[in-house]
């Protein structure tokens, strides 16, 4: 090797060691200061700059997701409660490497709270795509349905906000049997003159969407929500012909009459408020 090649190959990884520090010194930056990036227009958004914009990017105004905590700051009153029902994280099938004890220790896939919404009483579960998704397992459809009879017994109008990929495979038959088990509440509550309002959010799919989800008396979307069964791609290459731009999007389910509604999330805690003020004379106590 001549000694311009050598002094070359020196230069390059200089190069190379000199970029893979920039990246890593970029990564540390980012997590420290938190920063999302929008999927939609590649905007760099600083966290606190989103919570004060609802999570949603000001430059293209597509919506972020949710955490559970998120959405109970944005639509209850201060003062309420988070809540569980002690279910169990189980692995049904045996599927290989499923459970991390001690991430499941920590989470799963639903958060609910017991509160207010403008004073009214209410119960509130919120799907969370942080943890697998927010697919529909044996523990979630476990946490809602419990929601459900504790509302139905105590005479509480409830909230379930979905953003889902669907069932989760993991649990196979058992996760497909949590959409008749919720279904099968919401019926007895629906009987008992409950009020349920579904929010469908980006992603509703699956097996959520073709079950509890679309089940509200009140059905209500958010902006730009993709809400369907199989996914537009999945669809896509089936059928092979070109779908609409706006295939599954709550805008166009909203004209089929799928959903009642579409709010914006500045809106959401104003709306529900006032539907479950016209319900109020049904509602029992916190």
């Amino acid at each position: 090797m001549s000694k311009k090649d050598l002094k070359n190959r020196k230069t390059l990884l200089y190069t190379i060691k000199k970029l893979s520090k920039l990246a890593k010194d970029f990564s540390t930056k980012k997590n420290n200061e938190k920063i999302f990036v929008c999927k939609k227009c590649g905007k760099a958004n600083h966290l606190e700059d989103l919570k004060k914009n609802l999570f949603i990017c000001s430059q293209c105004s597509s919506y972020f997701p949710l955490t559970g905590i998120d959405r109970f700051d944005m639509l209850l009153d201060k003062g309420y409660r988070v809540i569980d029902y002690n279910s169990k994280k189980t692995n049904p099938i045996n599927f290989p490497n499923y459970r991390n004890k001690k991430e499941d220790e920590k989470t799963e896939a639903v958060k609910i709270a017991r509160g207010k919404i403008l004073g009214h009483p209410v119960l509130v579960a919120s799907l969370i795509n942080t943890y697998m998704l927010g697919s529909l397992g044996t523990y979630v459809g476990e946490e809602i349905t419990k929601m459900i009879e504790e509302a139905e017994k105590k005479q509480l109008p409830i909230v379930i906000i979905s953003l889902s990929g669907g069932a989760r495979m993991q649990e196979g038959i058992f996760s497909l049997m949590q959409m008749a088990k919720i279904s099968s509440a919401l019926y007895s509550f629906g009987e008992k003159g409950g009020l349920y309002i579904s929010l469908l959010t980006n992603p509703t799919m699956g097996g959520v969407s073709a079950s509890f989800a679309a089940q509200g008396d009140y059905n209500i979307g958010e902006p730009g929500a993709l809400i369907g069964f199989a996914g537009p791609r999945v669809i896509k290459e089936t059928l092979r012909e070109k779908i609409p731009d706006n295939f599954q999007k709550a805008e166009n389910l909203e004209n089929f009459g799928f959903l009642d509604m579409i709010i914006e999330r500045k809106n959401q805690r104003e709306i529900i408020g006032k539907i479950l003020r016209m319900h109020r004379s049904k509602y029992g106590r916190l």
